[in-house]
C-alpha cells in the first residue's frame, strides 16, 4: 500500500453516526456547525453527511462560509451568526441564509434587504452572560418590539431565538438560561414566537438535559471530538471522524550524541534511529509541542525529539525497523492504538478542538 506524504482521513460515516447519536441523545433537532471549514473536516463534505445524520440545518460563524456551501450545491437551511461591520446582508438575503442578530442595526440591514415576497430569516441572540456578540439586556424590548413589527409586515421571519453557554459551572450555565428565559419570555410578549430555540453546544448538549429546548448546535462533538477533559470520545459514544497520516520521509542511523533539529534541543543519548516526518507547524502542528508530541509508527507509539520545524519533524525510534515510505499515524481514533487529538491537544497545553482546526491547507482531505 502506498501512504500518503500527508493527508488527513476524514471517515464521513462517522460525521454521520456521530449526528444521529445526538439525535437519539437529545431528542431535539440538530444543527450541525461547520464553521471554519467543519472544523478542519472539510465544510461541504462534512456538511452533506451530518444533513445524512438527521442534522436540520448547518451552523457557521460568517456569512462567506454559508455562502461558499451554496456554491457547493448544500440547499439545507444555513444560520450565521458573526457579521463585519457595516455588513449588508444583500448576499445571505438572495442566497436565503439565516442571520443570527445581536443588534438593532444588525437587525434594520437584514430588513433593508428583504423582498416584498421573501423575508429575511433571521434567530435573534441574546446576551447572557458570556460577553460576547448578542443583544444587551437593556436593548431587548427595543429589539424586539421592531422585530415583530418587522415580522408583521412581512419583512422579517424570526426563525430562532439563541445564545451561548460559557461550560464555566453548572450554576454559571443555569443563571445564563435563567437570563435566556427572560428573553424568550420578552419576545413572547411582543408575539415572537420562533420555530426553535436554542442555547446549548456539544457539552450542554450531553450533560444538561434541561437546555436542550428545541435544537442542539453541535459542532466538536459531530466530528467525534470530547469536550470533555475527562471523558474520551468512545466513553461518550463518538467516533473521530479525522485521522492524520503521512509516509516517513527520511531514516537516519546516528551515533550517540547527535544533535536533532534547530537549537540541538534534543542530543541522542546513545546510537539510534531517527526517522522524518514531514509536516510541520505550517501544517498546523504545534510548534510549542516540540519534545512532547505523540505519533505511531510501525504499530508502536513513540514522542517526537528535538523542535518541530514549519515543514517536518523528527522521531527517536530507537531499534525499530523503519523505512522511507512507512506509514506515520500522528493523530487519529485512539480505540486504534494510535494517539488521538486530545494526546496533542495535552501535548501542546491546549484543546482537541484547536488541533484538529489548525491543520492547514497543504494537508489534502480525503473523504473515506
Amino acid at each position: 500500500m502506498t501512504v500518503p506524504f500527508r493527508e488527513a482521513t476524514i471517515d464521513l460515516d462517522a460525521i454521520a453516526d456521530n449526528v444521529r447519536h445526538f439525535r437519539r441523545l437529545t431528542g431535539v433537532e440538530v444543527i450541525a456547525v461547520v464553521k471554519a471549514n467543519a472544523y478542519g473536516h472539510g465544510a461541504a463534505a462534512s456538511a452533506v453527511a451530518a444533513l445524512s445524520g438527521g442534522a436540520t440545518r448547518l451552523g457557521v460563524a460568517e456569512i462567506p462560509e454559508a455562502l461558499d456551501l451554496r456554491r457547493q450545491g448544500i440547499t439545507a437551511p444555513i444560520m450565521a451568526w458573526l457579521h463585519a461591520p457595516g455588513e449588508t446582508f444583500a448576499q445571505a438575503a438572495a442566497e436565503n441564509i439565516e442571520l443570527g442578530i445581536s443588534s438593532f442595526d444588525q437587525l434594520e440591514a437584514a430588513a433593508r434587504v428583504a423582498s416584498v415576497d421573501r423575508p429575511v430569516g433571521v434567530h435573534l441572540k441574546f446576551e447572557t452572560g458570556l460577553s460576547r456578540n448578542g443583544i444587551a439586556p437593556a436593548d431587548w424590548r427595543r429589539v424586539l418590539a421592531e422585530a415583530a413589527r418587522l415580522e408583521r409586515i412581512g419583512r422579517l421571519r424570526v426563525i430562532g431565538l439563541f445564545s451561548h453557554l460559557s461550560n464555566t459551572s453548572l450554576d454559571d450555565d443555569r443563571a445564563a438560561l435563567e437570563k435566556f428565559e427572560e428573553g424568550v419570555a420578552v419576545a413572547a410578549s411582543f408575539d415572537i414566537r420562533p420555530e426553535i430555540r436554542h442555547i446549548a453546544a456539544t457539552a450542554a448538549a450531553i450533560e444538561r438535559p434541561e437546555m436542550r429546548l428545541d435544537a442542539v448546535r453541535v459542532g466538536v462533538g459531530i466530528y467525534g471530538l470530547s469536550p470533555f477533559d475527562d471523558r474520551s470520545s468512545a466513553e461518550l459514544g463518538l467516533r473521530p471522524a479525522m485521522t492524520l497520516r503521512a509516509a516517513v520521509a527520511a531514516v537516519r542511523r546516528v551515533p550517540a550524541g547527535t544533535g536533532v533539529s534547530y537549537g540541538y534541543d534534543h542530543r541522542t543519548d546513545r546510537d539510534t534511529t531517527l526517522v522524518l516526518v514531514p509536516l510541520g507547524y505550517a501544517d498546523g502542528v504545534p510548534r510549542h509541542a516540540s519534545g512532547k508530541l505523540p505519533v505511531s509508527i510501525a504499530g508502536r507509539r513513540f514522542t517526537n525529539v528535538g523542535r518541530i520545524a514549519m515543514d517536518q519533524f523528527v522521531v527517536d525510534v530507537g531499534d525499530t525497523p523503519v523505512s522511507i515510505g512507512d506509514e506515520v499515524v500522528l493523530f487519529g481514533d485512539p480505540t486504534l492504538g494510535v494517539p488521538s487529538a486530545a494526546d496533542w491537544a495535552e501535548a501542546a497545553s491546549t484543546i482537541n478542538y484547536e488541533i484538529v482546526t489548525r491543520i492547514g491547507a497543504r494537508v489534502p482531505r480525503r473523504s473515506s
